[in-house]
This record gives structure tokens, sequence and C-alpha cells, in this order.
């Protein structure tokens, strides 16, 4: 974050910069060593994560037989605002950062867990 104290000042270093930077302009600046103009590994990366993530909501969701669609999407749903929550909301510091901002990333969270829940309603149930 810009401005800070530099590294191993005190508390009371922190705390009177606090005060002196409250209501004023902030930037987060996040610092690479090397940039990789590459997006095949990003992508199969997250790709395996969310086929890992939709294994785990079913593994989830059918502990105690399998649900109704409502139930299904209702729970992808609820997976959905839990993963905003915890990383874009609160791991980046989203809470001092204007609501559009992160309205992408929450309208993202819903519309795609919402459609995984859709499917899986169907899937699960088809006789």
């Amino acid at each position: 974050m810009l401005p800070t104290v530099p590294p191993g000042s005190s508390m009371e270093a922190s705390d009177e910069l606090g005060k002196k930077m409250d209501g004023k302009p902030w930037a987060t600046v996040i610092y690479n060593t090397a940039y990789k103009y590459d997006m095949v590994m990003p992508m199969v990366r997250g790709f395996l994560v969310d086929i890992f993530l939709v294994f785990t909501l079913i593994y989830i969701l059918t502990r105690a037989g399998t649900p109704s669609g409502i139930r299904i999407v209702a729970g992808s749903v609820a997976v959905g605002l839990f993963t905003f929550l915890v990383g874009p909301y609160t791991m980046h510091n989203w809470f001092q950062t204007p609501t559009e901002a992160y309205t992408g990333h929450l309208i993202d969270a819903l519309v795609a867990w919402g459609a995984t829940g859709l499917w899986l309603g169907w899937w699960l149930n088809r006789k």
C-alpha cells in the first residue's frame, strides 16, 4: 500500500501515518519480478481449479442423497458468494474500494456459479 512507513518502523509511526492519511488517496501495488506474456498456463490452471471445485460441490451437495434442483442451485450460488467474499472482497482489501471496482467480480461469481447450479440441478436429477 502506498504511502507506507519504512520496514521496521514502530507501531506509533504506523498509527501517525494512518491518522495523517485518513481521507486521502492511497494505492495498492502488486509487484512481480518478471512479466510473462503467457495466458495458456493460467487458463489451464483456472480450468483445472474450476473442475475440482465443481466436483467438490457435487460431493458436498450429494452427501445425503441427491438434493432437489432448487437446493443445488441455492448451494451453488452460496459457493459463488463464498468465493467472492473470501477471495476478491476480503483478501484484496475491497472493503475500502469503491463498489464499482468489484461489482464485476460479484456478478461473475453469481452468474458462473448460478449457471453451474442450473446445470448440476438438471444433471444430478436426470433419470
